[in-house]
């Protein structure tokens, strides 16, 4: 059985930083692009960062580029979002993703059922 857990998430001041981190167990994802995804209050789930399976190349949704750094470890089956001058706006559950095969279509269009995901961690950030 597949599972993701993140953990990392909190409080933090605006200008602040956390670090969210995502272990995986069940199988093993080297060959898959692995992500990170965002819910606001009354808001639609986001894309956020993703990375593919090498770690060679990642991609950003603007808002958080220069800002957020995506990585992943393939022999702990791991990946991490390090979140630098964090905004208000960032507040949002955080979801931890893995696509379900090495396939990739790019930042642009993600479907939620591709995906495995992560029960979500939720990250504050106050003014």
């Amino acid at each position: 059985q597949v599972q993701l857990v993140e953990s990392g998430g909190g409080l933090a001041q605006a200008g602040g930083s956390l670090r969210l981190s995502c272990a995986t167990s069940g199988r093993t994802f080297s060959r898959n692009v692995m992500g990170w995804f965002r819910q606001a209050p009354g808001k639609e789930r986001e894309f956020v960062a993703t990375i593919t399976s090498n770690g060679a190349d990642t991609f950003y949704t603007d808002s958080v580029k220069g800002r957020f750094t995506i990585s992943r470890d393939n022999a702990k089956n791991t990946v991490a979002l390090q979140m630098n001058s964090l905004k208000p706006e960032d507040t949002a559950v955080y979801y931890c993703a893995v696509y379900k095969t090495p396939y990739y279509s790019g930042p642009s269009s993600w479907v939620k059922d591709d995906l495995y995901w992560g029960q979500g961690t939720q990250v504050t950030v106050s003014s």
